[in-house]
């Protein structure tokens, strides 16, 4: 290893202190408000990643839904065709045929009103009539029967494109590289399509049939009027129109209602939150906050009830004037159908069945507007959910026919810069080391000095930059990177709690939950520590980690940190990472693991690597890393970086201070 030669120590703590304030700070108000007191209490809420698209279907035209809606319905088509072609056939089928019981069964109607409306005593009109009335009974079984069916398709084939869906997000979520997931906007992307996009895409199959059904039955009713009299085609538009628009007009409220109601309820919330959050309970407790909480909280519900009144009220005039503007279409479309039956256009029973028609028609319609509302806003959900998989297709890890080999004699980085996404200054720049089988050596320097994101570019998480990370002389990214990773065992300062048993906590590492090596299972928690942690647990290795169980436990961090370890050493992998693991344990429990990581039970062909403030800890390493400013400073044994009197040897005698001046302290 070649320490550069213009790379020199910073002192600890250097350019660690602002800079003194030229302005001065002037008393604060007597008295604030905790929240807007006039106007819109939504204002001021930033837009949740969740709610980018609430309320979209109120802000579009209804051109842009009616021209996006085949696109959409297609795209639904595509995935139920994926998820079940049979029942997606069935379920089409089913559908098209009610359909046309449904125009049958109003054109049986129709033809009862002809017998009805028939010349003759009423007695054999009833009569005559009574085919015709056992054939809409038909129809109208035949169509139940039919819906019954459509049902069932749809039972089948939803929770099958849910399913296929949910698999496909997670696994492409779960494989992503680590940089990607280090990205906070795609963290809220991530969330908004699990919590948004899987609920809907559940939904939307059944509101596309919905959508399917009333469509059908405008265009069945519009075929019966054609039957009649071609010229009530004409009547259709007149009668539906003013129905639909008020649809339009009711379904956008409802829409910005929700939004509204979303906002406001988010805002209630964070008080909510407060008063039941475990983590802010004793220092709610010991501020005596509670008051101060639910009076702000009171403020706003009693805010909220008003703002839910007025909507309220602004939602029934909407409702009453969108009755008002369907009441004079159709009392237009039945003053000129009244025309026609005067001017003897058409019989009395053709008029009785038109005016039946077209009730059905605006029935059908207004459910039409409803659910196309409501299919233009999810599908917008489902978009986004298929959109973040495609994009996750293009982030997942490099996939190689060649996997990293089960033992390994050198890893060496040569010039490896590292900058995540979105810093302009790099975590590591021009880091070259090499490390050998056998060899235990230790990363140490201030936060943020490059030690982590140096054995995350070791364990495979991160691709290099610049530069190169080679195993053997064979650069990793001309190997799987998953190999890699299989190949490494990691274990960090906050370890993963996994909610399953004791064991399943450390067999977990192998990549299972049910399979285990005793022998070594038992190695590993004795290494560890963790051995006297599970066995002081019910139930032992069958005991549960999580209060979410019932007899489920609650470990302390100093017991996660050995149960971590021991899933570390379990792993038995040729290159061992141990990220400050054990920064939550008592120094009794932390020698212990230091001394079995470094002299008891190690594969003699591991490459180990340990990463501590704790100086003490990595005296017995083979070679000592100082990192500072994402650079290697320094190295060396700890006898050479002592004699180098440099930074290392600086941070050792400080910390070495401290401790000599608490033991004289217990002394006196």
């Amino acid at each position: 290893m070649t320490t550069p030669d213009d790379a020199r120590a910073v002192p600890q703590g250097a350019a660690a202190v602002p800079a003194p304030r030229s302005a001065t700070l002037g008393l604060p108000p007597a008295c604030l408000p905790a929240g807007p007191t006039d106007g819109d209490i939504t204002d001021d809420l930033k837009e949740a990643y969740w709610s980018v698209y609430d309320g979209a279907a109120a802000k579009a035209t209804v051109r842009q839904i009616l021209v996006r809606l085949p696109r959409i319905v297609r795209r639904i088509g595509h995935l139920a065709w994926r998820a079940d072609r049979r029942a997606t056939v069935a379920l089409v089928a089913l559908q098209l045929v009610s359909a046309a019981m449904s125009a049958f069964g109003l054109m049986a109607s129709v033809a009862v009103l002809h017998q009805l409306f028939g010349d003759g005593p009423t007695p054999d009109k009833v009569r005559a009539a009574v085919p015709q009335i056992l054939l809409v009974v038909a129809f109208m079984s035949a169509r139940a029967l039919l819906e019954a069916g459509v049902a069932v398709a749809q039972a089948r084939v939803t929770p099958k494109i849910r399913t296929a869906l949910e698999r496909d997000f997670l696994h492409l979520t779960a494989h992503v590289r680590l940089e990607v997931v280090d990205d906070a906007d795609w963290h809220d992307d991530a969330y908004r399509a699990n919590d948004r996009g899987l609920f809907y895409a559940r939904q939307i199959v059944g509101q596309v049939v919905s959508l399917a059904s009333a469509l059908l039955g405008i265009v069945g009713t519009a075929g019966v009027l054609a039957l009649l009299h071609p010229l009530l085609i004409l009547l259709l538009p007149l009668s539906v129109l003013p129905v639909g628009a008020a649809a339009v007009r009711s379904a956008r409220a409802r829409f910005h209602s929700f939004r509204r109601w979303n906002a406001l309820q988010r805002r209630v919330r964070v008080f909510s939150w407060l008063l039941l959050d475990r983590d802010s309970a004793a220092e709610l407790r010991s501020d005596t906050a509670q008051r101060a909480l639910l009076d702000e909280h009171h403020r706003l519900t009693e805010r909220i009830a008003q703002e839910d009144t007025r909507l309220g009220v602004n939602s029934a005039l909407l409702s009453l004037a969108g009755r008002g503007l369907g009441g004079v279409g159709t009392g237009i479309t039945y003053t000129a159908l009244g025309l026609m039956l005067v001017a003897g256009w058409m019989p009395l029973a053709a008029g009785a069945g038109a005016v039946l028609a077209i009730q059905t028609a605006q029935g059908s319609l207004t459910r039409f507007m409803d659910v196309a509302h409501l299919v233009y806003e999810h599908a917008m959900w489902v978009d986004d959910l298929l959109a973040f998989q495609d994009r996750c297709r293009r982030l997942q890890p490099r996939r190689r026919e060649l996997t990293a080999p089960a033992t390994v004699e050198t890893i060496s980085l040569q010039d490896v810069t590292y900058t995540y996404p979105g810093k302009d200054t790099p975590a590591l720049d021009r880091v070259s080391m090499t490390l050998r089988a056998g060899e235990t050596v230790a990363f140490v320097g201030v936060n943020g000095s490059g030690k982590s994101t140096c054995s995350r570019l070791l364990a495979g998480l991160y691709a290099p930059s610049e530069g190169s990370v080679r195993w053997d002389g064979v650069d990793v990214t001309e190997m799987d990177t998953e190999s890699v990773q299989a190949q490494v065992s990691m274990v960090l300062q906050d370890p993963l709690h996994f909610p399953f048993s004791a064991l399943a906590n450390i067999t977990i590492s192998r990549g299972t939950l049910t399979e285990a090596d005793p022998r070594q299972a038992l190695d590993a928690a004795t290494a560890s520590g963790a051995d006297r942690v599970i066995a002081g647990l019910p139930g032992t290795w069958h005991a549960l980690l999580s209060k979410r169980f019932q007899g489920g436990q609650e470990l302390s961090a100093g017991q996660w940190a050995k149960i971590a370890v021991a899933r570390g050493l379990y792993k038995n992998a040729p290159v061992l990472l141990l990220d400050e693991p054990t920064a939550s344990m008592d120094p009794k429990a932390e020698h212990a693991v230091y001394q079995a990581v470094l002299h008891t039970k190690r594969r003699p062909d591991q490459i180990t690597v340990l990463i501590s403030h704790r100086l003490a800890s990595v005296v017995e390493c083979d070679r000592i890393y100082v990192f500072d400013n994402g650079r290697i400073i320094e190295s060396g044994s700890h006898h050479e970086l002592m004699e180098l009197n440099g930074a290392y040897a600086e941070m050792f005698t400080l910390q070495a201070a401290g401790y000599q001046a608490d033991a004289g302290k217990e002394v006196a």
